[in-house]
């Protein structure tokens, strides 16, 4: 909620606030959602009130930058795992009003904002944006061939990353023509009880795709289906460990651009 980040491709989650409504099929299965019921709050679907966090919770950026500044290294803050940062709810408006002027404090932080809404990002950046702030990375949903609407919406996006998270990959996408201006691409399957499966040729073809259009990929875990067909699976719930992964797929990269995490 605000620490240490699980995810491989970030270094730190923070959220502005908990709750969100389903966007498409890719949130069927949402972690977030099922992670907000094991802790009782009711924050998700229309309507429902989210949960907000104080000014101690909204200090620890500040600390992750001196970290940061201290290590002579950059890090990465993903924001929000537990909301989208442009779902069209007061309390998310609110909240996001505050975050743009702690981005601005956090110089070594990299900011990776990741929507399902690029349709409401215009309207919604802060009046100094101008060509994106340097330490923004700017990211939309692409799971399957129904999110591709969300590409070009991003890629009139002011930033200097953009990226796509082709997860999790429930479907077969063709990206071809449809990259340009994007950086990175991050790859990866579902995973829980429910997962569907991510079909390697899939993951396979996006990598391809990407690298040809000069895009750094990410690939961060072949998901829960691939991994229980194998064995070791309980060690490796989610197909996290490269080391059983086919060669080809064991790529993890990040973009480089200003204010971009080495």
């Amino acid at each position: 909620m605000g620490e240490n980040s699980g995810i491989g491709w970030t270094s730190h989650t923070f959220n502005v606030a908990w709750g969100c409504v389903e966007a498409d099929d890719s949130c069927d299965n949402c972690y977030a959602r099922e992670q907000a019921k094991r802790y009782g709050w009711n924050v998700w679907g229309p309507g429902a009130t989210r949960r907000t966090f104080g000014d101690t919770y909204w200090a620890k950026p500040l600390k992750w930058d001196e970290a940061a500044r201290l290590a002579g290294r950059r890090a990465r803050v993903f924001s929000s795992s537990m909301t989208d940062l442009f779902l069209n709810d007061r309390t998310i408006d609110s909240e996001r009003e505050k975050l743009w002027p702690l981005i601005r404090s956090t110089p070594n932080l990299d900011w990776q904002l990741l929507t399902k809404h690029p349709e409401r990002v215009l309207a919604n950046l802060p009046s100094d944006w101008g060509d994106g702030y340097p330490n923004v990375w700017f990211g939309v949903t692409v799971g399957y061939a129904g999110g591709l609407w969300r590409i070009p919406m991003l890629q009139r996006i002011p930033a200097h990353v953009r990226f796509l998270s082709v997860e999790p990959m429930t479907g077969e996408i063709d990206l071809r023509g449809k990259l340009d201006g994007i950086g990175w691409v991050i790859v990866g399957g579902e995973s829980g009880h429910h997962a569907r499966p991510m079909e390697l040729p899939w993951a396979v073809d996006v990598m391809s795709r990407a690298l040809d259009a000069g895009a750094a990929i990410f690939v961060k875990q072949l998901g829960t289906v691939w991994s229980s067909s194998r064995a070791g699976h309980r060690a490796d719930p989610h197909g996290t460990d490269w080391t059983r992964w086919p060669r080809e797929l064991r790529i993890r990269q990040f973009p480089i651009a200003i204010g971009a995490a080495a």
